[in-house]
């Protein structure tokens, strides 16, 4: 337990961080498990604009400080790479 005013302060301050990165993070989550579910139900359009929150969410985590630069960068990479490659399957079905 805090023993001064200043260290209580800082546990409330520390635990009202803590919960917004937590939801920041889960909601990062959220929206790229939505991008791959999109994208392997061959919503190509609903997958393309959950993709874009998702990048948002993720640019928005990284200019607070909740998410490294180089973890957002790795996060948004993997999507587009997921979701390229299911839209490439999609396609190469179509054309046989």
């Amino acid at each position: 337990m805090p023993n001064t005013k200043s260290a209580k302060k800082a546990l409330i301050k520390s635990r009202e961080r803590y919960l917004r990165n937590r939801a920041t993070k889960s909601a990062i989550k959220t929206y790229s498990r939505r991008v791959k579910e999109l994208a392997e139900k061959g919503e190509v359009e609903a997958a393309l604009s959950t993709l874009r929150r998702a990048i948002s969410l993720i640019d928005k985590a990284v200019k607070r400080g909740i998410l490294h630069k180089n973890t957002g960068n790795r996060k948004k990479s993997r999507l587009m790479i997921a979701l390229n490659k299911r839209l490439a399957q999609l396609r190469a079905g179509e054309s046989e």
